[in-house]
């Protein structure tokens, strides 16, 4: 025993010294043009003060009944309104409030969940969704098409409420939703529906119940806090303190006679995230189960005999969570100029980046920007003739042929008017893991003749200016796994470029190609499961991304995820036996196989 805490407490010393150079990269915020999840480092709080619900007697939990989640919270738990997208506490959505469909994106499937069966277009423009039976609330009191019909009426902007909320978008294309009877809703769209984004919605919606929820005035609607809602979910909400929240196991599930399984733990206790450091001395101490946080040194953890597993045994660990690319303000000279934003392309060492910054658990990105769950769609011949790679004499050879010169024997090339360039690379302070990667951006700059230095200011300021439109050039993983590729090119070429101001989602850097927003607009009403005309219109857009450079994609960040075997086993991995779920608890997750996950887990004692 004083071997094994001497071990521990030795390791401990070593990883902190490591950890201290790498802020959590922990993906929590439901961001998309509806609500897929966004990174948030360790600097981020949610800001808005409950107070605490007493915690149940007695504090402790019979320990293989309980599960010890962490790496979704930076604050103490404030919300629990699944439509509050980026600040709801950990579960709402997934484990308390369910959705019509949950996606795996791993197999690519939409499987059915509130709903009785596949979706079923009836004729071109109408979809049928059909409820399961049974299905109840945590009051006892039925779920019905009622309830999914006044849910998405919630966000119609000509409807009651006008509550203004992020699946608004769907009312570009429908023309109505109607009940057909207590289990059946047709959704009903105007000619060439955007049969992409229409999928979406349908895992990504919560449904709420109408009963209570049309009660509430619209203000409460979007921004009350909702303590003790009324779900329909696998878990209800126990209690929260500063520094966690429980839930609690609802043995009235509908899924337990649907699907033949009780969710393993009985409770839930999610940990408020401190820093990387209490997380790994948690998980290394048996006191959290399950962390999404961003622990550096996984290596040593997963081989050095401390009982970590993680979804690959080997390098890069994680699976490939969101993208990491380079945006690029087109406004600004010599930002607009497509061979200079080449040359930038060819400048960047991602290998680099991606051993040291980030010590190999994560993956360089493809040059077209595509997640690997998209790797079908990926036109290779299209890569072999654009693609790009780390090639600083080619980077030189651009610049020059593009008439950059250094004018002045600075080391630095000027514009072409000879005027100087001094371009700065931003992320937010504190958040190490983008700050070393940005450094290193800079360093090969500066290697090809860009003048080029990083920054870091606050949060605030950072997301300010990307909104704005005033920075330069900067860091950014919104575009995360979901179910399909039109959400990554939404992001990349967000139009119309007048209202990001005010409806910001990518295209920071106001990159203005109609031909590629014709093509977007085009793959949104591709049928679902038409991989081949999806591949057509996905090769088009990735020879605009791989000649325009609108943004220059550099790294997947990783599905952080380290789990212990001591208190729970059968958790998700890459091995042929094992289950193939996602092993996340971070916002939007949960709805993307998550919960499948909680189904499967089986306390240690029982194998």
């Amino acid at each position: 025993m004083r071997k094994s805490t001497f071990l521990i407490l030795s390791f401990l010393i070593v990883m902190s010294m490591v950890l201290a150079a790498c802020a959590p990269a922990a993906v929590a915020t439901p961001i998309t043009i509806t609500s897929a999840p966004q990174v948030v480092k360790e600097t981020q709080v949610v800001t808005q003060v409950v107070p605490a619900t007493p915690a149940p007697v007695p504090l402790t939990y019979a320990r293989n009944e309980t599960l010890y989640t962490s790496g979704t919270q930076w604050g103490p738990p404030s919300s629990w309104n699944p439509f509050n997208g980026g600040g709801y506490a950990m579960g709402t959505i997934g484990l308390v409030y369910e959705t019509l469909y949950i996606y795996d994106p791993l197999a690519d499937k939409f499987i059915p969940w509130l709903a009785a069966q596949d979706m079923k277009w009836v004729d071109p423009t109408t979809l049928e969704i059909k409820l399961r039976d049974g299905i109840t609330w945590t009051d006892g009191t039925p779920l019905t098409a009622d309830d999914v019909l006044f849910t998405y009426k919630l966000a119609d902007p000509n409807g009651d409420f006008k509550a203004g909320l992020n699946f608004a978008g769907l009312y570009n294309f429908l023309s109505s939703i109607d009940k057909v009877d207590n289990l059946t809703v047709d959704f009903k769209f105007k000619a060439n529906p955007a049969y992409q984004e229409v999928g979406f919605y349908l895992w990504q919606t919560p449904i709420v119940q109408a009963a209570s929820w049309s009660k509430l005035d619209v203000k409460d609607i979007t921004g009350g806090a909702n303590e003790n809602g009324i779900g329909s979910g696998p878990y209800l909400f126990e209690s929260h303190d500063q520094d966690r929240q429980v839930l609690v196991r609802n043995d009235n599930w509908w899924g337990i006679k649907a699907f033949g399984k009780t969710p393993g733990p009985k409770r839930i206790v999610d940990i408020v995230n401190g820093s990387n450091n209490v997380a790994l001395g948690l998980v290394l101490q048996g006191g959290l189960d399950l962390s999404n946080n961003f622990l550096p040194g996984v290596a040593t953890l997963v081989k050095g005999g401390y009982g970590v597993q993680t979804y690959y045994p080997e390098a890069p660990y994680m699976l490939s969570a969101n993208v990491a690319a380079l945006i690029i303000n087109e406004q600004i000279k010599p930002l607009d100029d497509v061979n200079f934003r080449k040359a930038m392309a060819y400048a960047i060492n991602t290998d680099d980046i991606v051993q040291t910054a980030y010590t190999g658990i994560v993956k360089a990105a493809d040059p077209t920007g595509l997640l690997p769950i998209w790797d079908k769609y990926v036109d290779q011949d299209m890569v072999a003739k654009y693609g790009w790679s780390y090639d600083p004499a080619k980077a030189k050879q651009i610049l020059a042929d593009a008439g950059y010169k250094d004018v002045n024997n600075d080391k630095f090339v000027e514009n072409k008017d000879g005027s100087p360039i001094a371009l700065e690379v931003t992320c937010p302070s504190g958040w190490t893991d983008w700050m070393a990667s940005i450094q290193i951006i800079s360093k090969n700059a500066q290697a090809v003749g860009i003048n080029m230095t990083p920054a870091y200011p606050d949060y605030g300021p950072w997301r300010d200016a990307q909104l704005k439109g005033t920075f330069q050039l900067s860091i950014q993983n919104e575009s995360q796994m979901s179910s399909t590729p039109w959400s990554y090119y939404k992001w990349v070429f967000q139009n119309p470029i007048a209202n990001i101001a005010t409806a910001q989602y990518g295209n920071y850097g106001r990159y203005d190609n109609p031909k590629a927003f014709d093509l977007v607009n085009q793959l949104n009403q591709v049928k679902v499961g038409d991989d081949a005309a999806i591949k057509a219109i996905t090769s088009q857009l990735q020879e605009i991304t791989l000649t325009e450079y609108p943004t220059i994609p550099l790294w997947y960040n990783g599905l952080w995820s380290q789990v212990s075997n001591a208190v729970w086993t059968n958790w998700p991995s890459s091995a042929d036996s094992a289950n193939h779920y996602l092993p996340a608890s971070w916002r939007g997750y949960w709805n993307m196989t998550g919960i499948e996950m909680l189904l499967d887990l089986k306390p240690a004692a029982a194998q």
